[in-house]
């Protein structure tokens, strides 16, 4: 008997286990859904708290109507805020409708992000109510460098993929992986701006990451009259 079986053979004997029982059952508590107060409402609830706690996290947010008005509404951030008109937009096809080809003030660039790009604009899977965070994932269609290299992050969230705690973003998630469906390489969870104190414990933004994060909320929330947060 090596040394490795004589230790799990003394395990077992303490736990009155012969090693033929199989799995032991889960405890009652890891079934159970402990959700904090923060990711519990209803959904028009759940947006202003979205909202509210992506601000908290000094990410700014912008609601638009629709699809259709996302490329009007960069424009205006770009100009507004003076920044470069060249943008990396992931070549995720629900981008496709945003009406890019009507503001002649944007050069549109579609693909990963090779470092140079001062502006980028994805999608998320899930914004998550309860800290305000976007759940994004790697894919053809979403370049992961999308997220990291560009100094200004634009991220389009539709309301309707607001939920109250990470674990329903990552029910929201995991649908992906069925039918045959391979499961995302990477899957991140952004709050705010990038953000490290390691250095001397002084905060210092966009040191692993975008200096900033804009989010557009598309629509609203069943219930919400989409009037502040």
């Amino acid at each position: 008997m090596s040394a490795r079986d004589d230790i799990l053979a003394r395990i077992r004997t303490a736990l009155h286990r012969t090693g033929n029982e199989g799995a032991p059952p889960a405890p009652e508590y890891a079934n159970a859904r402990i959700v904090p107060a923060r990711g519990q409402g209803d959904e028009a609830l759940l947006e202003g708290r979205f909202i509210a706690m992506a601000e908290e996290a000094a990410a700014t947010v912008e609601r638009v109507r629709s699809m259709e008005e996302v490329a009007a509404a960069v424009a205006d951030l770009v100009e507004r805020e003076k920044l470069p008109g060249a943008l990396a937009v992931a070549p995720d096809t629900a981008l496709d409708r945003c009406g890019w080809e009507r503001q002649a003030a944007l050069s549109i660039r579609r693909g990963r992000s090779f470092g140079d790009d001062p502006v980028s604009v994805t999608t998320a899977v899930a914004g998550v109510a309860e800290t305000g965070s976007l759940m994004v994932v790697s894919g053809p269609a979403t370049p992961y460098t999308l997220n990291f290299l560009p100094d200004v992050h634009i991220v389009v969230l539709d309301a309707k993929n607001i939920v109250g705690a990470y674990e329903d973003a990552w029910a929201k998630m995991r649908p992906r992986g069925e039918a045959g469906a391979a499961l995302p390489r990477t899957v991140t969870l952004i709050t705010g701006p990038s953000r490290s104190s390691d250095i001397e414990r002084t905060v210092t933004i966009g040191v692993h990451g975008p200096r900033r994060l804009h989010i557009l909320l598309v629509g609203h929330a069943a219930g919400s009259d989409g009037e502040g947060a």
